[in-house]
């Protein structure tokens, strides 16, 4: 579909690596296509339109690399992977235990039931691996399956071969290696399932802010009031909307006064009384009040579907992390192939060793070579590391997060819900002239006739001891002031505008006009932040503040807990546009919590939300912390992700290892394709036990 009328957008299923979007990406630009980005997390490829490409054209150019275009990206039920899993492990068991546990005798090792057998688990490996090999090979960079593809294909036709020659002899069992074709596909089929769940388990943010604007506006036309979609709102229309309310559109208040939460677009943690006049933004929500707003901006124009614009170009832009098996691939696939081709006819050639001699060893290079290992090292080290954060209610998106979360440097905070709860506390409380409680309790009596929520905390601070005083004359002017009369005496609470003084204070406290305490309202910090931000420092992780918020507020906050650099009064195209900088200086991880977050979540190298987040910035992060009363979960985060990708380096060291050891020794035919397969099954045992490790070893 087109996005706008310079770039098109589509939807591609069939892509099973990182190498498979680069390829595609590759190609498509090779075709004369600008600003082309492919994500492989979210199955999206798009480029600049142009008069020398139409839609249908460029949908025509993937779907010859062997991809499919779809018109709907809703997945239902299991998904093709799973069911491919599914089928094979219905065959493979049978062939593996036949292998491993009974007699060249046993039915179980009669060649055509072999066949039988390994036939429609070979033919998903055709269908999967093989497709995208094939795909791969003609963008011009080959991934991961051709590897697979390639090895269990000789173990499969190498057994094919055996069967032809020696049927019916004592020597054919040393040529059935069916069981080798089929444990290939099954496992390499379940390392893509994990991956597969661990990436698509939730949808865009893009599905999820846009969902924000599907809301119902009432509309007023010759004082009769109807209903109307977020679609059908247009510029001038005149809108009512009540206490809880969403606020459908951006626009201007012609009629009312309202508390209006502002927090998730624009970071601000007080409620702000808007009035006649005023601007208000869709999306945000109408705490008390009625309101009648005049729709000034309307569709595309509006900061909400700003936002989303942003959400998606940072998640376009965001560099894909290759696997290190996978970006080694595109050597390592023709140095083994011209290897067997070469150990045939130089040894039978230039060495004079027999034919079918040449022959087996060119195959057991081929089989020793298999890429099972290397096939498993990522995604079994990024099941467990996945599944240890799951146990610590840490939920990570894919297994790039973890590699990624190993090379964060910088760590960059939101305010508002992030390192603080947002409950509003009484941070202060200074008496000028009178008695501390009787003054607590006149606050009290007073602000239990105001709606605010600054009001409502300061009931909460100095409800105990409290006593009923007698008020009269109450009056509230919204977002300055309340009032009342007590004793004769005119008591007023209210901000700096109601009192000029040199000295910066939230509240100022008036009997009779004259002041009499002074309140500073904070918004409390989340238990042990301090312990936590001075555990990343000794880390040697740099930490920042970004926030909407009020500048005072993000600096006394900072140095309360030794953050040294700060950013407040951040819109969200500030806070991206900071969060660029940083990530070209270092990897970087944003950690925030609301709707103006998100495309900062997006763009960051890693970002980091909490379970009682915004929807969307739930959707924008790349990993979820569910344990929301504090961030002890941070750290560990960071640990499993530097132990994960430890672990995933290892895996592949010993998997390429293996072959430079092994590859020699078949080359010299000291190794035949049977104990080929048994050294490649072994190497599969180090692998998958090295990552089982990363369960219990101790990281923090």
């Amino acid at each position: 579909m087109k996005t706008d009328k310079n770039k098109i957008l589509l939807q591609v299923e069939g892509m099973s690596c990182t190498n498979c979007a680069a390829g595609i990406k590759k190609h498509l630009e090779s075709k004369g296509l600008a600003e082309v980005n492919v994500n492989f997390s979210t199955g999206e490829a798009s480029c600049n339109f142009s008069n020398e490409h139409t839609e249908k054209q460029v949908e025509n150019i993937i779907k010859k690399l062997g991809y499919s275009v779809l018109s709907v990206t809703k997945e239902r039920g299991l998904s093709k992977v799973e069911k491919y899993f599914y089928f094979t492990l219905l065959f493979t068991p049978p062939l593996l235990f036949s292998h491993m546990f009974f007699s060249a005798e046993s039915f179980l090792q009669n060649p055509i039931l072999q066949f039988c057998l390994c036939l429609p688990v070979y033919f998903i490996g055709i269908l999967y691996f093989g497709k995208s090999a094939w795909s791969s090979l003609k963008s011009g960079i080959p991934n991961m399956d051709v590897l697979i593809f390639i090895g269990s294909s000789a173990a499969f036709f190498y057994s094919i071969y055996g069967c032809l020659i020696e049927y019916g002899t004592p020597e054919l069992h040393k040529y059935l290696f069916f069981e080798t074709t089929a444990t290939i596909i099954t496992l390499v089929l379940l390392g893509n399932v994990l991956e597969h769940k661990s990436v698509k388990k939730t949808t865009t943010a893009i599905s999820d802010l846009s969902a924000i604007q599907k809301v119902i506006a009432k509309k007023e036309i010759e004082g009769k009031i109807i209903e109307l979609s977020y679609e059908e709102i247009k510029a001038d229309d005149i809108l009512i909307i009540n206490s809880g309310d969403k606020i459908p559109t951006d626009g201007v208040i012609i009629s009312g006064s309202s508390y209006i939460d502002e927090s998730m677009i624009t970071g601000e943690s007080i409620p702000l009384n808007k009035n006649m006049g005023d601007e208000v933004i869709g999306g945000t929500i109408v705490i008390e009040g009625s309101l009648k707003i005049k729709a000034t901006k309307v569709g595309d124009d509006t900061l909400l579907s700003q936002i989303i614009e942003l959400v998606k170009n940072a998640q376009n832009n965001k560099p894909n992390i290759q696997k290190l098996g996978d970006q080694v691939s595109a050597v390592f696939v023709p140095v083994v192939l011209i290897i067997s081709i070469a150990t045939f006819f130089i040894g039978h050639y230039l060495f004079h060793v027999e034919m079918q001699d040449a022959f087996l060893r060119a195959i057991a290079v081929l089989v020793i070579s298999c890429p099972c290992a290397m096939g498993l090292a990522t995604p079994t080290a990024v099941m467990v590391g996945i599944g240890r954060a799951a146990k610590n209610g840490i939920l990570i998106k894919g297994g790039d997060t973890l590699e990624k979360l190993a090379s964060i440097k910088n760590i960059v905070f939101d305010k508002t819900g992030t390192l603080t709860n947002g409950k509003f506390i009484v941070s202060e409380f200074k008496v000028k002239e009178g008695e501390k409680r009787e003054i607590q309790n006149i606050i009290y009596n007073i602000e239990q006739h105001s709606s605010h929520p600054i009001a409502k905390s300061l009931c909460t601070a100095f409800k105990t001891g409290n006593s009923s005083l007698e008020l009269s004359n109450i009056k509230e002017k919204k977002g300055i002031s309340i009032s009342a009369e007590i004793n004769n005496n005119k008591y007023t609470i209210g901000s700096s505008k109601i009192y000029s003084s040199a000295e910066q204070h939230d509240l100022f406290v008036l009997k009779n006009n004259i002041l009499i305490a002074t309140l500073n309202i904070g918004d409390e910090l989340k238990k042990n932040t301090a312990t936590i931000i001075s555990s990343l420092h000794k880390s040697n992780y740099t930490t920042t503040l970004l926030s909407g918020d009020k500048k005072e507020k993000c600096d006394n906050l900072a140095a309360e807990l030794g953050i040294t650099t700060t950013y407040s009064e951040q819109l969200p195209q500030d806070k991206i546009a900071k969060i660029e900088t940083l990530v070209k200086t270092n990897e970087t991880a944003m950690v925030g919590d609301g709707i103006n977050d998100a495309p900062a979540l997006a763009k960051a190298t890693i970002g980091i939300s909490l379970g009682n987040a915004t929807q969307i910035a739930i959707q924008s992060a790349d990993v979820i912390l569910l344990k929301n009363e504090d961030l002890s979960q941070l750290p560990k985060t960071l640990q499993i992700g530097k132990h994960t990708l430890l672990t995933i380096k290892q895996n592949i060291f010993w998997a390429f290892s293996y072959n430079l050891i092994a590859i020699p020794i078949a080359i010299m035919g000291l190794l035949n394709p049977m104990s080929a397969a048994l050294f490649m099954a072994f190497s599969d045992i180090i692998v998958i036990g090295n990552s089982i490790r990363l369960r219990y070893k101790k990281i923090f």
